[in-house]
């Protein structure tokens, strides 16, 4: 019986199990770092156990920081019809691995 939570990191949420690789925004901590994240809402696969936060429950969701890596390359490009006017420039974005330890 596998536990899953719900976490809210970077404006996003994200459904996790222990065990599981998540890539989120960029968070300001080093490799092998443990962070916490609080618990929105957790239930285990055969739905017997059911909690529900408003808006937080007391549960923390513990990581572990794999590494700080950046995302692929995106390419943008904007044209003037006309005028022959052309500008194409990249983003990469920053990211955080995690690997989820615990689910208390």
């Amino acid at each position: 019986m596998a536990m899953h939570a719900v976490v809210k990191t970077g404006g996003k949420q994200f459904l996790v199990h222990e065990g599981m690789e998540l890539t989120v925004d960029l968070m300001k901590v080093k490799k092998s770092d443990q962070v916490k994240f609080d618990c929105l809402l957790k239930f285990d696969d055969e739905g017997k156990t059911f909690e529900l936060g408003a808006p937080l429950l007391k549960d923390k969701v513990s990581a572990e920081v794999i590494d700080n890596v950046m995302g692929e390359k995106i390419r943008i490009a904007k044209f003037k019809a006309k005028s022959r006017e052309r500008k194409v420039m990249g983003f990469r974005s920053k990211l955080t691995k995690l690997k989820i330890v615990k689910i208390s």
